[in-house]
């Protein structure tokens, strides 16, 4: 069985991607020893991908903003919307947790009239 990389727990993907261009060794060497074991093959991390293909239905002039945007940033522009989705999800989870009741029954002020 191949081993693994070894790589550090990343908080965003462009701390990834900056990580990886900086080692660019650490995939070299696995490519070449997965290629000496035989075990090199097309497609294998397409195959073996846990993330599941969406499709969505976007403006036309709400992808050429993306594709401008994630040309700035180096990126693609799908890993960039997949990015921003990623983002404001976790901004509205937060901000959800934060408005929730505490489990001491009090209820935010947030929503109460006077």
């Amino acid at each position: 069985m191949p081993e693994k990389l070894k790589t550090p727990d990343f908080h965003s993907e462009a701390e990834e991607a900056e990580w990886w261009d900086s080692h660019p060794d650490v995939l070299a060497d696995a490519l070449e020893a997965a290629s000496t074991r035989g075990t090199l093959t097309t497609g294998t991390a397409a195959r073996k991908a846990k993330t599941p293909t969406t499709t969505i239905r976007l403006d036309p002039a709400d992808i050429a903003r993306a594709r401008s945007q994630a040309e700035s940033c180096g990126l693609r522009y799908q890993t960039y919307l997949k990015m921003l989705i990623h983002t404001e999800l976790q901004k509205r989870t937060e901000l959800q947790k934060r408005d929730r009741p505490s489990k001491a029954g009090t209820r935010s002020t947030r929503n109460k009239r006077s």
